[in-house]
C-alpha cells in the first residue's frame, strides 16, 4: 500500500505545479484519490477529487466539472478547511470564466484570496493573487489589476519563487497588451526577458505577440522561432499551444512581408487544428488567412476565406453556446438539487443538515448570535384525535409564522424544521434579552392565531447565546437551548425560558 506521505506528496504536485498534460494528470488524480480512500484519510480524498474537476476543466469538460466540484465545496465548508476552501474558489473562478460571467469569475478569485491563512502554499499564495489580477484585468480595470500584480510580485520575492514570477510578468504583459497599452507592455515583456535564461514557450509567444504589436516582426520572429524550438514536437504543451504559436509566427512573417514563409506557417497550423480538432484556433487561422492574402493583394481570395472565417466563427461562437448553456444547466440541476436537499419537503423551511452546514461557522464568528429551539406543545394530541393531515397543516402554518416572525427583527435570521414538531431559529447578532422579547412575540403570535381547532395550539421555547454555552460549539449552544426547552414544558409549556433572564409566559 502507498504510503500517507507519497500520495500527499504527489497530490501536492498537481495542486502547485506545472501540468501540461492534463489527460494524464486526470488518471494520476483518480489513481490518487482511490489510494486516499484506501488510506482512510478524507482530506486527501477531497484534494485528490478537486485535482480531478481541475483537470476536466483544462480538457474542456466543465459540465462534469460542475457535476463533482459540489461535493469537495461541501465537504470543505462542513470541515472548515480554509486552505481546500480557497482551492475551491479558484476552481469556481475558472469555471464562471468559461460560463462567460466575469463578474461572478471575479468574486470568486477575490474570495480565493481571502481564504489564504497561515496554511496557504507559497504556490497559492502568488497564483491566487495573480488569477484575482487576470480577472480585474479581464473586467478592464487595469489600474486595480495593476496592484494586486504587484502583490503578487511582492509574494514572488518573499517566498523564493522565481518560477511563478515569471507567469506574474507573463500575464501581466499579456493584459497590458491586450488592454491597449502597449508601451507598458513592452516594458514587462523586456522584463520577463531579463528574468530568465530559458523562458517557457507560452511566455516567449507573449513576447512575441506584444513586439508584433508594437511593429518589430524581426524581432517577432525570432522570439517565436525559440518558442517552437523549445517547444520540440508538442508533447510537453497542451494541445492548442503549438498551433497556436505557429499563428503567431505566422502573423509576424506578415508584417515582414515574408508571405511564403507566412504562409508555411499558417498552413502547419491549420493541419495540426485538423488533426487535434482545436475549433478555437482554426477560426483565428481562417482570419490570419484572409489577412495574408489582402496584404498580397490577391482580394478575391481574401474575401473569400474571409467568408470562410464568418463561416467557422459562427459555428464555433454557437458550439461555445452550447457548451454554455449545457454547463448552465448543470450548475442549476446540481445547485436546485444542492438546495432541495437543505430543505425541509413538507415546510420549505431549512433542514437538520442545512444547520450542521452553517450554524458552526455562525457560532465560531458572532459571539452574540442567540438560538432558539421550538416545540408544538401536546402535538402528539393534534396527530391522534384529528388526524397527521391536520398535525402536517399545523407545522405548515406555524412555519410561516416562525419565517415572518424572525424576518421582522432579524433579516439574515432564519427558521429550520429539524424533525417532527421540534423547530431551530437562529438569530445573528442578536443578544439574548433582545433574542428572548423576538421569540416570546413570536409566542404570542402562534396563540393568537385562529386556528379553527378545538383546542389551542402553542409552543414552548428554550433560548441560548453563544456566550450562555460551556463552549464555542454547535453541540453545546442548542444543548444549552434543549436545557431550556425541557425546562419550559416542565413549567407548563407556552413560555419561553433561558438560563440567565427571566421566563416568560
Amino acid at each position: 500500500m502507498e504510503k500517507l506521505t507519497d500520495v500527499d506528496a504527489a497530490v501536492l504536485e498537481i495542486e502547485d505545479g506545472e501540468v501540461w498534460d492534463a489527460v494524464a494528470a486526470f488518471d494520476s488524480a483518480v489513481r490518487l484519490e482511490r489510494q486516499a480512500r484506501a488510506l482512510g484519510d478524507d482530506l486527501l480524498v477531497q484534494r485528490a477529487r478537486l485535482c480531478r474537476v481541475t483537470m476536466l476543466m483544462r480538457t474542456g469538460d466543465p459540465v462534469v466539472a460542475v457535476r463533482n466540484i459540489w461535493g469537495v465545496h461541501r465537504w470543505a465548508d462542513q470541515h472548515r478547511e480554509t486552505r481546500l476552501q480557497a482551492r475551491v474558489q479558484m476552481v469556481w473562478s475558472a469555471l464562471h470564466y468559461v460560463l462567460g460571467d466575469a463578474a461572478k469569475s471575479l468574486e470568486c478569485a477575490l474570495r480565493s484570496v481571502e481564504l489564504l491563512d497561515e496554511t496557504a502554499t507559497s504556490y497559492m499564495r502568488v497564483w491566487h493573487r495573480l488569477k484575482l489580477a487576470d480577472a480585474l484585468a479581464g473586467l478592464g480595470s487595469m489600474e486595480a489589476a495593476r496592484v494586486r500584480y504587484a502583490h503578487a510580485e511582492e509574494q514572488c520575492h518573499r517566498y523564493d519563487r522565481p518560477d511563478l514570477l515569471l507567469w506574474v510578468l507573463n500575464n501581466h504583459a499579456y493584459m497590458e497588451f491586450a488592454n491597449g497599452d502597449l508601451e507598458r507592455a513592452e516594458r514587462l515583456a523586456d522584463r520577463l526577458r531579463e528574468a530568465a535564461a530559458e523562458l517557457k514557450p507560452a511566455q516567449l509567444d507573449t513576447i512575441g505577440q506584444i513586439e508584433i504589436g508594437n511593429g518589430r516582426f524581426a524581432r517577432a520572429e525570432r522570439t517565436l522561432l525559440l518558442c517552437l524550438e523549445r517547444c520540440g514536437d508538442g508533447r510537453e504543451e497542451e494541445g492548442h499551444s503549438l498551433a497556436g504559436y505557429l499563428l503567431t509566427l505566422a502573423r509576424a512573417r506578415r508584417g515582414l512581408g515574408a508571405y511564403d514563409r507566412a504562409q508555411s506557417s499558417l498552413d502547419e497550423s491549420r493541419a495540426l487544428c485538423d488533426r487535434r480538432d482545436l475549433g478555437h484556433v482554426l477560426v483565428q487561422v481562417h482570419e490570419e488567412q484572409a489577412e495574408l492574402y489582402a496584404a498580397r493583394g490577391e482580394h478575391a481570395a481574401a474575401f473569400a476565406s474571409f467568408k470562410e472565417f464568418h463561416r467557422a466563427y459562427v459555428s464555433r461562437y454557437t458550439a461555445d453556446q452550447e457548451s454554455q448553456a449545457r454547463t448552465r444547466q448543470a450548475l442549476f440541476e446540481t445547485a436546485e438539487a444542492r438546495e432541495e436537499a437543505r430543505r425541509d419537503p413538507l415546510t420549505g423551511l431549512r433542514n437538520r443538515r442545512f444547520v450542521d452546514e452553517r450554524l458552526p461557522a455562525l457560532i465560531d464568528g458572532d459571539p452574540s448570535l442567540t438560538v432558539a429551539l421550538v416545540d408544538v406543545d401536546h402535538f402528539k394530541r393534534i396527530n391522534d384525535e384529528l388526524s397527521h393531515d391536520v398535525g402536517d397543516q399545523v407545522l405548515v402554518t406555524l412555519s410561516q409564522l416562525l419565517v415572518d416572525g424572525v424576518a421582522s427583527s432579524v433579516p439574515d435570521g432564519f427558521a429550520a424544521r429539524l424533525g417532527g414538531e421540534e423547530f431551530l431559529l437562529v438569530l445573528p447578532r442578536t443578544p439574548l434579552p433582545d433574542a428572548l422579547s423576538l421569540v416570546d412575540r413570536i409566542r404570542e403570535t402562534v396563540s393568537a392565531h385562529p386556528w379553527e381547532m378545538p383546542f389551542p395550539v402553542t409552543i414552548s421555547a428554550g433560548l441560548a447565546s453563544v456566550e450562555s454555552a460551556p463552549t464555542r460549539t454547535q453541540a453545546a449552544v442548542v444543548a444549552v437551548a434543549d436545557r431550556n426547552l425541557y425546562a419550559a414544558k416542565r413549567s407548563g409549556r407556552n413560555r419561553v425560558m433561558c438560563e440567565t433572564l427571566q421566563p416568560t409566559a
